[in-house]
């Protein structure tokens, strides 16, 4: 969803071991990326993802639009605010939707099934936003930042496990966001959107994870309103490069597996909102965000970058 508008030695030794990672100069420069648009919807849209076959989805407004590659989309489900959305191997679809309080569960057809997550110890929680799948262990972490903000710091981190439990991950946090565990099940990166950063965790078990540690901060907006530089959705490519969809700079940030700055990529909207590779070599990056001044629109944009995205979605169940 929109946002409400020092890693140790260890941690890159264990991160290297989990990478093949490459130097910055293996990424396309800025000025010799274009960035394209897709299609078009009615209102700003994220949780862009994948499926088996290589079509993709976008959630913007109560709905969920499925595409092609060519840019030819329909409306393929409906919830109330559907955001983060993964895809599981038997074809379910997981989405986050923050005004029914819970990450929804769908099937492959588009069909709203019974919740995957919806309470935590008795209480509501409070509107999840996205979410990154733990494949070798059969669950899932997702944000729940409902409507917490630097000047409200309750926004939660979650994991669910394969029994359906929900876990406490961290709380007291300013509007948490994207998401994403990487391949080896041993870090879990958190945008923390109202303090404009990156967090880090060391997973010591499934849905353990050790202290918070900042990644990385991200650069500033020129005006110096925080409201207009938060990171929104991420991913990370097969050498372990974070992507960063930068809300309200318009910028994909992408962060080095030290948490360094090394590209800034063209978000090609106004409030960049999500990231996620695909293409037949699973090497164009995907984005969506809102389109004009008041962001009345949303679109999906792509770059052709040439650099392999990381695998997340699980092998298909046959």
């Amino acid at each position: 969803m929109r946002p409400s508008v020092v890693v140790s030695y260890l941690s890159l030794s264990l991160f290297a071991a989990a990478f093949p990672v490459s130097a910055a100069d293996e990424l396309p420069a800025a000025e010799k990326t274009k960035t394209v648009e897709v299609f078009r919807v009615p209102a700003y849209c994220e949780g862009v993802v994948f499926d088996h076959a290589g079509n993709g989805y976008v959630s913007w407004g109560k709905s969920i639009t499925k595409f092609s590659l060519d840019g030819k989309n329909s409306v393929w489900a409906e919830t109330e605010a559907p955001n983060g959305h993964k895809i599981l191997a038997d074809g379910t679809h997981l989405v986050c939707d923050a005004k029914v309080n819970a990450v929804m569960r769908l099937s492959a057809y588009g069909k709203v099934l019974e919740p995957a997550a919806k309470a935590f110890e008795g209480k509501p929680l409070l509107g999840p936003n996205d979410l990154t799948l733990d494949t070798a262990h059969g669950g899932f972490y997702f944000s729940d930042p409902g409507n917490s903000g630097r000047d409200n710091l309750i926004g939660n981190a979650h994991y669910v496990d394969k029994a359906g439990k929900v876990h406490l991950i961290d709380k007291g946090l300013a509007y948490p966001n994207g998401i994403v565990l990487t391949p080896d099940g041993k870090k879990l990166y958190l945008a923390e959107s109202q303090l404009n950063r990156v967090l880090v965790y060391e997973v010591t078990a499934p849905g353990k994870v050790g202290e918070r540690k900042v990644f990385a901060d991200l650069p500033k907006h020129e005006s110096g309103d925080y409201m207009r530089a938060q990171p929104d959705g991420m991913c990370l490519d097969a050498a372990g490069n974070l992507y960063v969809a930068h809300y309200g700079m318009k910028k994909v940030e992408v962060l080095s597996p030290a948490g360094k700055l090394i590209r800034q990529y063209d978000g090609g909207n106004t409030t960049t909102s999500n990231v996620a590779f695909g293409g037949p070599k699973h090497d164009q990056l995907f984005i969506t965000g809102g389109i004009g001044k008041e962001a009345g629109e949303g679109g999906l944009f792509r770059i052709d970058l040439g650099v392999k995205g990381l695998v997340i979605l699980p092998a298909a169940k046959k």
